[in-house]
């Protein structure tokens, strides 16, 4: 692409860019065949093995390609042409995640499970919903890394080392060139910044959260102590002692992952920090944690993908743990507001309901009829066994953002239409 800009200047003539177009497409070949080679040269970097490389194909021309242009703008270019691309290989990852989520909502549609706050039981939801829950979360950690890849869609190239290049470059048409949008406007910006960088890292970030959090409530579902979920083989593994274990170690590494890419996002953030323009040494130190915490992001969606696609939930558990503890006593609650009970009023009723089935050691459903009759009289008549019953509980949440299964096989219906259009 400079080489076409540096002809279209009238630095060089037509058929010197056209033998160094040539030239460069071979030796791209060359090393993409063998990518070694660039390990085994002495060269200094990447930049002066290929002016060297050139020069053996085509002489002192070679030396005539870097003509107003600089190393700072080069690595600068090249650091948003691989970012650009990395956003869109790792939305693609998250959009296989979404789908796996949703394929889940999809099978575990109707499957009650316990809803919790604080980590007590709170009320009856669905794993589908569960399950959608973060698809919601990671189509939102997709849009992040769209947003900063249309802000990395401007080329620096031509920029020059910090004060723009001394030749009449067409800008605009070098950075369609190479795919950019837009050529940047300002040459000290171009090369000095890398908040793109710390952009796409920050990307990253909430999706690990998002990731952690799925892993951790898996993590405690799969428990023996709660028991709702099983985990397939290829993510799980036994104990070195104890025979009897299925350790859930790819959520836990998952889990531990996240710290690893939120140190990442410090490190860059700090190392920008205080840097005066333009171009200084210290940004050869964003590429470790850059390649490192992109590389750790795609390893944890495409491993919680293998997670999902493999965890089968046990809905005889899942039902057994939404009709205890009281699940139903904010429906209890509700059905006393049908009756023109007023919510406060219906409250505090139903507390006391529940502090009687606590001493009876029952559900609210068998309370006897004199302890109904002395704390909800409003609902004398009223089957309270099929109005608490957990399918009741679960379907009356058919509003828009609900847990009924109706709503989830209505949302699961709604994300295969957003798949089938999601693009980078």
């Amino acid at each position: 692409a400079w080489a076409r800009a540096l002809g279209g200047a009238g630095v060089l003539e037509a058929a010197d860019v056209d033998a160094l177009v040539a030239a460069l497409a071979e030796l791209r070949d060359e090393v993409a065949a063998d990518p070694e080679r660039l390990a085994a040269s002495p060269a200094e970097d990447v930049h002066a093995f290929v002016e060297s490389a050139l020069g053996e194909k085509v002489g002192d021309l070679a030396k005539r390609l870097h003509t107003g242009r600089s190393r700072n703008d080069q690595v600068a270019t090249d650091v948003r042409l691989f970012l650009r691309a990395e956003a869109k290989d790792l939305d693609g990852c998250i959009r296989q995640l979404v789908a796996e989520l949703v394929a889940l909502a999809e099978r575990e549609a109707a499957t009650p499970l316990p809803g919790y706050t604080h980590l007590q039981r709170a009320q009856p939801i669905t794993a589908g919903h569960h399950a959608l829950c973060y698809a919601e979360m990671l189509y939102r950690d997709a849009g992040r890394l769209c947003d900063a890849a249309a802000r990395l869609d401007e080329s620096p190239l031509g920029c020059g080392a910090l004060a723009g290049t001394a030749f009449p470059v067409d800008r605009e048409a070098l950075a369609a060139d190479l795919g950019f949008g837009r050529a940047a406007h300002n040459s000290l910006d171009a090369v000095a910044s890398r908040d793109g960088i710390l952009e796409v890292v920050f990307a990253c970030t909430p999706a690990l959260v998002t990731l952690s959090r799925l892993a951790e409530d898996w993590i405690f579902f799969a428990s023996q102590e709660a028991g709702f979920l099983t985990m397939g083989d290829e993510v799980t593994t036994g104990s070195s002692l104890m025979p009897q274990k299925k350790n859930p170690d790819a959520l836990e590494l998952i889990r531990g992952k996240c710290a690893r890419v939120i140190g990442h996002l410090t490190a860059l953030a700090s190392l920008q920090k205080g840097l005066p323009l333009a171009y200084d040494k210290d940004l050869q130190e964003d590429k470790e944690a850059l390649f490192d915490a992109l590389d750790t992001t795609r390893a944890c969606l495409t491993v919680t993908a293998t997670c999902v696609r493999t965890a089968r939930y046990r809905e005889d558990r899942c039902r057994a743990a939404c009709v205890t503890g009281h699940l139903d006593a904010t429906d209890l609650a509700d059905l006393l507001v049908a009756r023109d009970v007023p919510f406060r009023d219906a409250h505090h009723k139903v507390g006391a309901a529940v502090a009687a089935a606590e001493e009876l050691g029952c559900v609210l459903a068998d309370l006897p009829a004199e302890v109904r009759a002395e704390h909800l009289p409003e609902l004398d008549g009223l089957d309270l066994a099929a109005e608490l019953s957990v399918d009741s509980i679960l379907e009356r949440r058919a509003a828009l953002g609900g847990t009924a299964p109706s709503r989830v096989r209505a949302e699961v219906d709604r994300w295969k239409t957003v798949l089938q259009s999601w693009t980078a």
